[in-house]
C-alpha cells in the first residue's frame, strides 16, 4: 500500500528546469536530463513513492523547459526518450495505492495534453505498465476509446488526432480486452503500425501467433518502421520455437545496430545453436561491396584469415587495421603484419581518410614489429616495396617511409 502522505522533499532539478529554461542549444539540456534521472534513481531506491513523485514532476515540468531548443539534431529528442524508458518503471513499480496511482496518472495525462512539441510523447505507449493494475487500465480504456473510436471512424473522410488514442490501446491491452482492442483498430482504415503493434501483441496473448505475423506483415510500406516489424515477427517465432524461420526471414532486418560488429553481435546473441562464421559469412552476402566492414566481426570472432580476405576484397578504415596491428602483434603475429600491409595497400589507393604520414610511421613500424616475431622481417620489406610498384604516383607512403625503404 502507499504511503499516506509523501514527505516533502527539494528537488534539485526542480528550479532547474523552469519553462524555457535552455536556449537554443541541446548539450546543456542533454547534461541535465541525466542528472536528474541520476537524481530520481538514487532517491527511489530509499523511497520508491518519492522517487515516483520526482519523475512525475520532472515529465510534468520537461516539455516547457525544452521548447526553445533547436531539436533538428534528435538529440534531445533522444536524452527525453532515454529519460522515459528509465523513469516508467519507477513509477509503474512504486507500491502506490489506487488513490496515489490515479492521482498521479491524471498528473501524466495532463502534461501528455500540454505537450506541444512534443517531448513526452512516447509516455503514452507504457500508459499500460503507468496503471499497475487490470481494473486501473481498464478505468482508462472505457474513458479514452470512445474518443479513439470517433476519430478512427471519421478518419476516412477527415484527419483526426487524438493524443490518447495509444493509451486507450495500452491500456485495453493491460486490461486483457483483446478483442475489444483489435475490434477497435480495425476501425482505422489504414495498416498503421503504431496501431497494429498493439494489435499484434492481443493477437499473441489469444494464442494466436500464427494469424499475429501476416497481420504484422500488411504494415510494411514506404514509411512504415520495418525493422520494428521484423523484431515483432522474430520474437514471435523465437517464442514459437521457430528459430530457423526466425534467422531465414528476419534475423538481418530486426538486428540492424549502430555498427556492423554490434549487428553481428547481436544474431550471435539470439542465435547460439548457429556457428559464428556461417552468421558472418551470412551477414556478408547481404551487403555485396561491403565485405570489409565486417572485418571488425570477423576480428572479434576469432576468424582472423576470414577477416584478412573481407579487408582485402572492399576497404577498411585504415586506423581499425592501425589499432589490430598494435593489438595483436605478439599474440597473432602473422594476422597483425597481413593487416598493416592491407591498411598501406588502400592507403597507396586513395581510399583512407585524412590519413597522416604520423600513422603511415605507425603502420609501418607496427609491420617491422610483428615481422621481427614472425621472423619474416625482410619479406615483409619486400611486401611494402611492392605494394608501392603498384602505385607509382602515390606520394603520401613514400614520404613517410622514404628513410626506412631506401
Amino acid at each position: 500500500m502507499g504511503k499516506a502522505a509523501v514527505p516533502k522533499h527539494t528537488w534539485a532539478f526542480a528550479p532547474r528546469f523552469r519553462a524555457g529554461a535552455f536556449g537554443w542549444r541541446s548539450e546543456p539540456a542533454i547534461i541535465r536530463i541525466k542528472e536528474v534521472v541520476s537524481e530520481i534513481k538514487a532517491v527511489a531506491k530509499k523511497d520508491p513513492i518519492l522517487g515516483a513523485e520526482g519523475a512525475i514532476l520532472f515529465l510534468q515540468k520537461l516539455s516547457a523547459a525544452l521548447q526553445n531548443i533547436d531539436g533538428s539534431s534528435g538529440a534531445i529528442g533522444t536524452a527525453a526518450n532515454r529519460a522515459i524508458e528509465v523513469l516508467v518503471p519507477i513509477i509503474a513499480r512504486a507500491p502506490a495505492d489506487s488513490a496515489l496511482r490515479r492521482k498521479w496518472l491524471e498528473k501524466l495525462y495532463q502534461a501528455h495534453a500540454d505537450d506541444q512539441i512534443p517531448y513526452i510523447e512516447s509516455l503514452a505507449d507504457y500508459w499500460g505498465e503507468l496503471c499497475a493494475s487490470p481494473e486501473i487500465a481498464a478505468e482508462w480504456a472505457d474513458r479514452l476509446a470512445g474518443t479513439v473510436e470517433t476519430v478512427f471512424r471519421r478518419s476516412k473522410e477527415e484527419f483526426g488526432y487524438f493524443h490518447g488514442t495509444p493509451m486507450a490501446l495500452s491500456a485495453l491491452l493491460a486490461s486483457g480486452q483483446h478483442e475489444r482492442l483489435l475490434a477497435l483498430i480495425d476501425l482505422y482504415p489504414r495498416k498503421f503500425w503504431s496501431y497494429r503493434k498493439w494489435g499484434v501483441q492481443a493477437l499473441v496473448a489469444l494464442g494466436r501467433k500464427a494469424e499475429a505475423i501476416p497481420y504484422a506483415e500488411e504494415c510494411r510500406g514506404l514509411n512504415e518502421p520495418s525493422w520494428l516489424i521484423a523484431q515483432a515477427c522474430e520474437e514471435i517465432l523465437l517464442s514459437s520455437g521457430m528459430a530457423n524461420e526466425a534467422y531465414e526471414r528476419y534475423a538481418f532486418e530486426a538486428n540492424q545496430a549502430g555498427t556492423y560488429l554490434a549487428t553481428f553481435r547481436a544474431i550471435c546473441k539470439k542465435y547460439p545453436e548457429r556457428t559464428p562464421e556461417s552468421i558472418l559469412a551470412d551477414l556478408v552476402d547481404r551487403t555485396p561491396g561491403e565485405e570489409g566492414k565486417w572485418f571488425a566481426a570477423a576480428k572479434d570472432a576469432k576468424l582472423y584469415e576470414v577477416a584478412l580476405d573481407l579487408a582485402r576484397k572492399s576497404t577498411v578504415d585504415h586506423r581499425t587495421l592501425m589499432r589490430a596491428v598494435e593489438d595483436f602483434a605478439e599474440s597473432q603475429s602473422g594476422f597483425a603484419l597481413n593487416c598493416g600491409l592491407i591498411a598501406l595497400h588502400w592507403v597507396c589507393a586513395g581510399r583512407a581518410y585524412e590519413a597522416t604520414m604520423g600513422e603511415v610511421r605507425a603502420i609501418y613500424d607496427g609491420i617491422v614489429k610483428a615481422s621481427e616475431i614472425a621472423g619474416c622481417r625482410d619479406a615483409a620489406l619486400d611486401a611494402i616495396r611492392k605494394t608501392l610498384a603498384v602505385f607509382p604516383e602515390e606520394r603520401l607512403v613514400r614520404g613517410a617511409l622514404s628513410n626506412v625503404l631506401g
